[in-house]
């Protein structure tokens, strides 16, 4: 009987959870199944299964939405956001950590606070001071306030991290000559792998597939990301609804590839961070 019971409840999980993913699921792929079909066939029965007409879609929203320069400009902005938001607020955390002095405990907590902040409360104010008053709006601007917006998160992680760092560590170095920077460097850092490649692909989502930060900063068409580059696709009164998807999918694809390079560091960031 308790056999039984044990194989009903794990059919009775499975049957809830397939159902969970493919609920999940579904409207990716209803996205993916459209970006095949000419727009008239979308708007007649989007959930047909015929009427598909090769990859015609994928060549068309390439060419209209500039999807190389657009690729380039997202892959620009992206790596250099991350990479400095990862670089600065690894050493912050790290001083933070072992430094206890009053200023530190009250950026770190100031910092804190500052996550609570919705971005849509800021937008305004910061639009006006570097597009009115410092007519700054430009790719390094937008890259700058990426690393504004991200670092208290990421020191946040990395804080909870060190933590759990002993400290002999640092000192079996620093008694065979190493200086703080080498300690950081060749220490600390190699142990915090895990946690940054959280943070890495968490923000790479988060920049690569931001739309209303670079809607505001990024004038010049020639600066448009991906996301931005979707507004091709839309008419006055119309909207192409297959160069959407298939672009939507062309967008998509470079997160969805690293994510899979990537899964198995995030699973064990998080682990360790947990048990931390």
């Amino acid at each position: 009987m308790n056999s039984s019971k044990k194989k009903i409840t794990a059919l009775s999980k499975l049957v809830i959870l397939s159902t969970f993913f493919l609920l999940y699921l579904g409207p990716m792929l209803f996205v993916f199944l459209n970006s095949f079909k000419p727009n008239k066939e979308i708007i007649l029965n989007p959930l047909t299964l015929t009427g598909y007409s090769g990859i015609q879609n994928y060549i068309s929203a390439a060419e209209k939405m500039k999807y190389i320069a657009a690729f380039g400009n997202s892959l620009f902005i992206t790596i250099i956001s991350v990479g400095l938001i990862i670089f600065t607020s690894s050493m912050t955390a790290y001083l933070f950590c072992r430094k206890k002095w009053v200023i530190n405990n009250l950026m770190f907590y100031g910092m804190i606070a500052a996550m609570i902040l919705p971005f849509q409360a800021l937008m305004i104010p910061l639009v006006s001071i570097y597009g009115g008053l410092l007519n700054v709006l430009n790719k390094w601007t937008l890259i700058y306030m990426y690393i504004g917006f991200g670092a208290p998160l990421a020191v946040f992680m990395y804080h909870g991290f060190i933590k759990g760092i002993p400290l002999e560590l640092e000192e079996a170095a620093q008694i065979d000559g190493a200086n703080s920077i080498q300690v950081f460097t060749k220490i600390i850092w190699p142990i915090l792998k895990p946690t940054t490649f959280t943070i890495m692909i968490l923000d790479v989502l988060w920049i690569w597939n931001d739309f209303l930060l670079p809607s505001l900063i990024l004038i010049e068409a020639k600066d448009r990301t991906l996301p931005l580059s979707t507004f091709y696709f839309y008419g006055t009164y119309s909207v192409d609804l297959g160069l959407m998807m298939a672009g939507l999918v062309l967008i998509i694809t470079p997160v969805l590839i690293l994510y899979l390079f990537l899964q198995k560091y995030i699973l064990e960031g998080v682990v360790q961070g947990a048990i931390k």
